[in-house]
């Protein structure tokens, strides 16, 4: 059993106990203290090897805490914060001032014993970094959608199934993967990247499965994750061979070397991200059914950004702070006109297009506040014709002119889902025949060439 100490600071009673409870249960020695003033004592009287550490508390808050005893220097031992309101800000602050990790309330007590368990043996590494936590609080957002998110990727990690990541491109498919590596039992292994465009049929059996020759032993994909995670970025630019031998592997749980006799057990997780569209390349018959079943026993869509556009304000600021602190950039504040406009802006190319354009206003040398006129000229106003119209930007036109993208896009869709009769589009749109026509042609939407114009 542990002997560890662990200090819990908490102005909530009820926390504190529970808690003390459990920790003591798992054999750990626990100290409480319900404000700042009783922490410090504590840290005086006491060596700890762990603090858990509330954000939010009367008098001296948390972090004010956690920046008093980071002054000095680097911290005694880890700090895990705990919050059930915490903001990005708070977040990113907590990570400058040396803290381990962070856990929300209310507490998954799985979590909460994996995060104490990895921060006490992380620390006794003489080598052992310090986690990175905004990777931590990642999918960031207020919105329902994102909380919802949160939510699953949390129960997620606590699983060794497969996962599949749906989604656009740019969404984050691959950093929910890493989040949920770092949040999962696998977290002190290995993290290792597959990028499926890498992989041809001439070097697919050496890079996934390895190879061996004369009693010289190297490693594939496979191996070198083991008791780690494979993260697969994109199914669908994967190679036939490619596929087969993943599925083989996942289905028989073991794989044979190129050129070894003994069979090598897969002890590794396997996370994929795929398009949106993927049920596309399935039809076509370029990604093949059985794989994508052998990595949906878990499945997560990772939506654009556009459905959780309230969130937007958040993003700017977070990646502001980001790349003020990793590239070295200087810190500029978004008007809220300029953040009202991206909020209606589309992002065809979700956050990764959001962190691209917060770094191109960054880098230019202007005044304090980013404006909207700077925004615009960002923007790219350039319509994709092949693009759904919602990701294309209908306030970059004039109003005549976006209503009329809106009809046009509209009605052709609408046309199709009626087999092109405008008899029945004018019934489905409540629009009267005649003037429908008129509306068609002046719009140049050729209904003959959909199907019949009968009705």
């Amino acid at each position: 059993m542990s002997t560890s100490h662990v200090l819990v600071v908490d102005d909530e009673a009820d926390i504190r106990e529970l808690i003390d409870e459990i920790l003591s249960d798992e054999g750990y020695r626990v100290t409480v203290a319900g404000d700042a003033d009783e922490a410090r004592t504590a840290r005086d009287d006491e060596k700890f090897d762990l603090v858990l550490l509330d954000i939010w508390m009367p008098g001296t808050d948390g972090i004010s805490l956690l920046r008093e005893w980071s002054e000095p220097g680097e911290l005694d031992c880890p700090v895990v914060m705990m919050s059930g309101h915490g903001t990005v800000d708070t977040a990113v602050e907590a990570t400058r001032l040396g803290a381990f990790d962070f856990v929300e309330k209310p507490l998954s007590l799985a979590k909460l014993l994996r995060t104490v368990d990895r921060a006490i043996n992380t620390a006794k590494k003489p080598t052992a970094s310090k986690n990175v936590l905004p990777s931590l609080l990642a999918p960031i957002g207020r919105s329902p959608i994102m909380k919802g998110l949160r939510e699953k990727i949390q129960q997620f990690a606590s699983y060794d199934s497969p996962i599949l990541f749906i989604g656009e491109s740019g969404t984050g498919r691959s950093a929910l993967a890493r989040h949920i590596h770092n949040m999962s039992t696998q977290a002190d292994g290995p993290l290792v990247t597959l990028l499926a465009a890498s992989i041809t049929d001439s070097n697919a059996e050496g890079q996934l499965l390895g190879s061996e020759s004369g009693g010289d032993v190297r490693s594939g994909y496979f191996e070198r994750a083991r008791n780690g995670t494979l993260i697969i970025d994109e199914l669908t630019d994967l190679c036939d061979l490619a596929q087969k031998l993943i599925m083989s592997a996942l289905e028989q749980g073991e794989f044979l070397r190129n050129g070894g006799n003994e069979p090598v057990k897969l002890q590794t997780r396997v996370l994929a991200t795929v398009n949106a569209s993927y049920d596309k390349a399935m039809d076509a018959g370029t990604l093949r059914r059985e794989l994508v079943s052998n990595l949906n026993t878990l499945r997560a869509r990772v939506p654009p950004l556009r459905d959780y556009a309230e969130d937007v304000p958040e993003l700017l600021s977070y990646y502001a702070d980001k790349l003020v602190d990793s590239e070295a950039l200087s810190f500029r504040r978004f008007s809220v006109a300029a953040q009202n406009r991206l909020r209606n802006y589309p992002w065809p190319g979700n956050i990764r297009e959001l962190k691209n354009l917060v770094r191109r206003l960054l880098m230019t040398d202007s005044e304090d506040e980013i404006t909207l006129e700077e925004v615009e000229g960002e923007i790219s106003t350039a319509a994709v014709v092949d693009e759904p119209l919602v990701k294309q930007d209908l306030l970059s036109l004039p109003l005549r002119e976006a209503r009329e993208k809106f009809e046009r896009t509209y009605l052709q869709q609408q046309l199709a889902l009626c087999d092109g009769k405008v008899g029945k589009l004018a019934h489905r749109v409540g629009m009267e025949r005649t003037h429908l026509y008129r509306k068609l042609r002046s719009l140049g939407i050729d209904f003959k060439s959909v199907g019949s114009s009968g009705g």
